[in-house]
């Protein structure tokens, strides 16, 4: 059975190597039932609101299954929450679900809309962790496998340990991964975005951008 094994959160706190001098990166499990609201989830930050955070951005998830993939390259077990994701998944490949898709956790209902670009201040934060960043954003881009931004369709509560429960699959075939190709390894895939139910604005935007360019 898929479920949430973790709710991650935190503040947003100074830092030097981040690229606005704060970051929220810092995110740690938190016990008990807590509140999504559709700008995401109450007592979370997302620091630089240019590029991250609002309705579109509300909730990252990340699997538990890839945190290990990742852990056995760098040599070392990752904590979950590690990667920043509000919600550490198990038991789904999130990566393969499709853009558009709906999962029921809790009374919180969720959608597929978006993906994580990797940046410097990962890459900073997995150093200052203790891990080998050499190469860490192109490293990241080349497994495509971002985990996604959830857009919030209908506000509530969850908790760890609640199970996924996906309500909804579209009739189309642009996963997550897809998703993120498309936007940071092969543009030839924009184009098949268009059209897609559930999209968020700003990948929509650079698919359009794209075609009209070439029309």
């Amino acid at each position: 059975m898929p479920i949430v094994r973790s709710v991650n959160i935190g503040p947003s706190q100074p830092a030097e190597w981040a690229g606005v001098g704060a970051t929220s990166m810092v995110k740690t499990a938190v016990p008990g039932p807590v509140r999504v609201l559709c700008d995401g989830i109450v007592d979370d930050t997302q620091t630089d609101r240019r590029f991250h955070g609002g309705e579109e951005q509300a909730v990252y998830a990340f699997a538990r299954e890839d945190l290990d993939l990742w852990g056995s390259r760098l040599g070392a077990r990752l904590r979950d929450g590690q990667f920043s994701e509000n919600l550490t998944t198990e038991g789904i490949d999130i990566n393969e679900a499709l853009v558009g898709e709906q999962w029921r956790i809790g009374t919180v209902l969720l959608q597929v809309c978006s993906v994580r670009t990797p940046c410097n201040d990962f890459k900073s934060w997995m150093g200052l962790s203790g891990y080998d960043n050499t190469g860490w954003v192109k490293r990241f881009a080349a497994e495509s496998r971002p985990g996604p931004y959830l857009r919030v369709l209908e506000e509530g509560q969850l908790q760890a340990g609640d199970e996924i429960v996906v309500v909804h699959r579209p009739d189309h075939d642009i996963t997550v991964s897809t998703l993120f190709r498309a936007l940071n390894i092969d543009r030839s895939l924009l184009p098949s975005l268009l059209g897609i139910e559930g999209l968020g604005d700003k990948p929509r935007a650079r698919a359009e951008r794209y075609v009209a360019a070439r029309s």
